[in-house]
Formats: C-alpha cells, structure tokens, sequence
C-alpha cells in the first residue's frame, strides 16, 4: 500500500472516530433534555450505530488501535 493510501485511510478513521465522539456528546445532550423520541434524536442515533459498525471493521480487521474507540 502506498503512502498516499494509508494516509488517506488513517484520515478516515481520525474523522470517524472525531463523528462518533461528535454524535455521542449531541446524543447524551438531548437525553438531558428529555429528547429522546425527536427526529433529531433518531437521525444522531442511527449516524452513531453508522459510525459504531464502521470502526468494527476497523477493528476486525486489525487497523484500530487498542487506544482508541
């Protein structure tokens, strides 16, 4: 694989993992509000179970460090 590919696949899972902890903050604030059945809510969770399913690829396949998410 060469350079220009693993970077761009290390960016990818920097801005992954920077929509998830995105989504997760947003999510946690509507529960706060008692927001659970908005549309908003609904939206965030399904971008979140979006990006959960994407980093367990990163991770079967070995390519998420221990660290992180």
């Amino acid at each position: 694989m060469n350079e220009e590919r693993l970077n761009a696949f290390e960016k990818m899972l920097s801005d992954i993992l920077s929509q998830y902890d995105s989504v997760t903050e947003k999510l946690a604030v509507l529960k706060a509000e008692g927001k659970e059945k908005t549309v908003t809510y609904r939206q965030l969770f399904t971008n979140k179970l979006q990006y959960q399913t994407i980093l367990s690829y990163y991770r079967t396949y070995g390519l998420l460090d221990n660290d992180k998410k």
